[in-house]
């Protein structure tokens, strides 16, 4: 199963390598944008837009909206194995 991670373009690192700064949720991260970029467009475009990112590759632009519905359901799992640890380890003591 691939997951692709909705993540916001802050800023370009290098227009010729296709390398920009995407934040995801509060992180920053190195991602590349030539699986996105347009054909005579400029990458500068790409900051401030939604993009998901797969093993370091913005694959596809999304909307806002649904970015923030993804990333509030991710933060509902991470907050739910949290719960489940934390009960494990009861368990166990």
């Amino acid at each position: 199963m691939c997951l692709g991670v909705p993540a916001r373009i802050v800023a370009i690192l290098d227009a010729e390598r296709m390398l920009a700064t995407a934040e995801i949720l509060g992180e920053r991260r190195e991602v590349n944008l030539s699986c996105i970029a347009d054909p005579g467009g400029t990458l500068s475009d790409e900051v401030g837009r939604w993009v998901l990112i797969h093993v370091g590759f913005a694959v596809s632009r999304v909307d806002e909206t649904d970015a923030q519905i993804t990333l509030d359901m991710l933060r509902q799992v991470g907050e739910a194995e949290d719960e489940l640890g934390d009960l494990k380890a009861a368990l166990l003591a």
